[in-house]
């Protein structure tokens, strides 16, 4: 993070603006905007500036800039908006050296601060940065925000701002003021206000005020959710709202960086991944976990990857909390073998090719791998095994001397539908020596099947990761 974004209280703060022209121009409306105590010092200002001053008592200083102005640090910040870069320089030089902080407009390898591209809606103001690099950028994102942030979102804070006060009073406990809103902005109270039913909303916000039950919201619940096989664009809308809304969140060793860095930011975030022969949380002190955070009353996020009842052991955990009677949520997320397919140009099933399609646990125990290996083998199917990197001598082994074609294609996908991707295309006599020289690492998912035959044809997904 380049610049730490905060909202700054500019009402009657003294600020200088150094320039008189149209790249100062820029900049006062939004600090008159903002009630700040304004003084500009050029040799000459434009009408423009002129007028505002006018009717904004802004304070103008006809003189060449010195750093005599600075004396006595009489500002809070300094904005030197001239076309002379020198002259810009020189002002940061000295603000530096009496600890004011400054914006250089167009420089921003010289700047303390800098403006970001705001939209508002009434009291909400969003801020978008580039931290400098392209202004034109950030103005293009904001654009995009307007189209996704409706004009009636400035009610909608009008309104929750009038009932602030009249909610914290009737709650006695702290967590449940979060908890009220958080129901308020996520159901029929928003959709209200967004039709502009405002009369209706209000009248709606009341009823649920007075009939809102502290001890049965303040109940612990536990939110399992599927993160997918990677990409966080393939979160559902479902999983990133319940993302937003956890107290605590534990997560697997499979649930990629981008996506953990999506959850609320100020929950408690614990890392409970298990990887073969090392596991750093037992399962079941996973489950004790869910339910005694749910029994204190907390919103407890369980995050993995993929879908929570593919291989995922999601069913043992809820079991553990439907015993305890602690409610909870399931959200599906993409499987690997679907997301890690598709990103692959991989289709499991294709009419010339396959009409059914098998998952199955590569996972050895005791260095074994105790499958019906025959009831795998049947005419145009897909084999996904899951976990099954470490075992995949013995997958291909066995497959063949079941009856499978040493022929048959396959393929390995090593972190799918991520950057790092990276497809191991062979076959299953060749696969196990393409594996001892590739060294793939793990998470993979290995495809096999004749729809592998497909993937050169239907790669559409592209990383900077050769094959």
């Amino acid at each position: 993070m380049k610049y730490f974004p905060f909202f700054l209280q500019l009402n009657k703060l003294p600020c200088l603006v150094v320039g008189g022209g149209s790249v100062a121009e820029r900049k006062l409306d939004l600090l008159i905007k903002a009630n700040a105590d304004i003084t500009i010092i050029s040799p000459d200002f434009s009408d423009y500036i002129l007028e505002l001053s006018k009717n904004h008592d802004i304070k103008c200083i006809t003189d060449e800039y010195s750093e005599n102005f600075l004396e006595g640090n009489k500002y809070r910040f300094v904005i030197s908006a001239t076309n002379d870069v020198s002259l810009n320089e020189q002002v940061a030089k000295d603000c530096a050296k009496h600890n004011i902080i400054v914006n250089v407009v167009d420089q921003p390898e010289i700047c303390d601060f800098i403006f970001p591209s705001i939209l508002e809606r009434g009291d909400i103001t969003v801020a978008v940065s580039t931290g400098g690099a392209s202004p034109v950028l950030a103005r293009v994102l904001r654009t995009k925000l307007e189209t996704m942030v409706p004009a009636s979102y400035g009610k909608l804070a009008d309104i929750v701002s009038s009932n602030r006060i009249k909610v914290r009073n009737k709650m006695k406990k702290f967590s449940s003021n979060k908890i009220f809103w958080e129901k308020m902005l996520n159901g029929k109270f928003l959709e209200l206000v967004l039709s502009g039913k405002t009369d209706e909303a209000k009248s709606f916000l009341d009823k649920q005020i007075d009939d809102f039950d502290e001890d049965i919201a303040n109940q612990g619940e536990v939110y399992l959710v599927g993160a997918g096989p990677g990409d966080p664009d393939l979160l559902t809308f479902k999983a990133l709202r319940l993302m937003q809304q956890a107290d605590i969140a534990l997560y697997d060793r499979l649930v990629h960086p981008s996506i953990v860095d999506l959850i609320r930011r100020d929950a408690t975030k614990i890392y409970v991944g298990k990887e073969r022969d090392n596991h750093v949380v037992r399962q079941e002190e996973i489950n004790d976990l869910l339910v005694k955070y749910a029994k204190e009353g907390k919103k407890v996020l369980r995050l993995k990857g993929g879908d929570p009842f593919i291989f995922g052991r999601g069913g043992e955990e809820i079991e553990t909390l439907a015993d305890e009677k602690i409610a909870f949520q399931v959200v599906p997320g993409i499987t690997s073998a679907s997301g890690c397919s598709t990103y692959s140009g991989i289709p499991l099933t294709h009419r010339d090719y396959a009409q059914s399609c098998i998952f199955v646990t590569g996972h050895l125990k005791e260095g074994k791998l105790e499958l019906q290996w025959d009831k795998l083998i049947q005419p145009n199917q897909t084999i996904v095994f899951y976990m099954g990197l470490v075992s995949i001598d013995i997958i291909c082994e066995q497959l063949v001397k079941h009856g499978l074609s040493e022929s048959t294609p396959c393929a390995l996908v090593q972190q799918g539908t991520t950057s790092t991707q990276r497809e191991y295309i062979s076959t299953l006599q060749d696969m196990p020596v393409l594996v001892k020289t590739k060294k793939p690492k793990a998470p993979t998912i290995f495809i096999i099947g004749g729809v592998v035959s497909l993937r050169d044809k239907l790669k559409w997904y592209s990383t900077n990761v050769e094959d």
